[in-house]
């Protein structure tokens, strides 16, 4: 009987150059580090990559899902596990969202073919920070500072109220007076 030789086993340890660190030891490494607020510039430098064509790939769904016009909401969320790392969720929708802190907002209108950019409001940290530095806020900010101001002081959801044809009154409340002296 002829004798069996052992399989061998190669070695298929990943290492790297010397020098250089492996993705998982960097990116513990950020995660170690101060933990800062999503700064405005990171959010949207992370938009950008990707970002038109996974609108575009939601506008088509929506397309194929509606028979009208709808919309957009794209959110933007920090990972759990690994807070340095954003991601964005396209979500077509009928109604208009409420107004809300890291979201942008598109109009599709099917009778024009055209994508309509309605609002962008970044984090929460991000609105802070810019409400509190208007005044050095820079030209190219200006814009975001906008949109940050009209959702502070009520301007987004009474555009998005607008265009969900919905009215600041609602005739169905009754207002019950409980107090009888």
């Amino acid at each position: 009987m002829p004798k069996k030789e052992k399989a061998k086993i190669k070695d298929t340890t990943c290492t790297t150059k010397p020098g250089r660190s492996s993705v998982g030891k960097i990116a513990v490494e950020l995660q170690q580090k101060a933990k800062d607020p999503v700064s405005v510039i990171d959010q949207t430098n992370e938009c950008l990559s990707e970002y038109e064509k996974e609108l575009l790939k939601c506008a088509d769904l929506g397309k194929k899902s509606y028979k009208g016009s709808f919309f957009i909401t794209v959110i933007t969320k920090k990972e759990r596990l690994m807070e340095n790392v954003l991601r964005n969720w396209f979500i077509h929708r009928l109604s208009c969202p409420t107004p809300d802190y890291d979201q942008t907002l598109y109009r599709y209108d099917k009778q024009r073919d055209d994508l309509e950019f309605i609002w962008t409001i970044p984090s929460k940290d991000a609105c802070l920070y810019l409400k509190s530095n208007a005044m050095e806020v820079t030209e190219s900010e200006r814009a975001l500072l906008k949109f940050v101001l009209d959702f502070a002081d009520g301007t987004l959801f009474k555009r998005a109220q607008k265009l969900n044809n919905e009215s600041d009154f609602a005739p169905n409340l009754a207002i019950i007076r409980t107090d009888t002296h």
